[in-house]
């Protein structure tokens, strides 16, 4: 999706997080909601943004690397881009009922 640059948008991972999540891989669905909902593009812009490798964020989302208080403001904004993501696909997939369902005149 879009930049976040410049329009305010603060994440705040420390609400997000708790101490208890440092240390240890993030839940299983939180992996499969953000694998299913962000694009490769989309973990290339928030390592740009956030200053955390790639390979880091990565790890992290597929479980083979822990949160930590480095990454996690980039799983944070992983987060976010997945949330904006699915709206779209919701809207996208919406309006795709619509058009085929007139279509077929269902």
């Amino acid at each position: 999706m879009g930049s976040n640059k410049g329009l305010g948008l603060v994440i705040k991972s420390d609400i997000i997080f708790h101490d208890s999540d440092y240390g240890k891989p993030i839940s299983e669905k939180l992996s499969e909601v953000i694998r299913r909902n962000v694009s490769k593009d989309d973990f290339a812009n928030i390592a740009i943004q956030s200053h955390v490798s790639f390979s880091t964020i990565r790890d992290v989302v597929y479980r083979t690397n822990s949160l930590t208080k480095m990454n996690a403001q980039a799983i944070a904004l992983l987060i976010h881009a997945a949330f904006e993501n699915s709206i779209a696909y919701k809207l996208r997939a919406e309006s795709d009922i619509l058009y085929l369902g007139k279509l077929l005149k269902v």
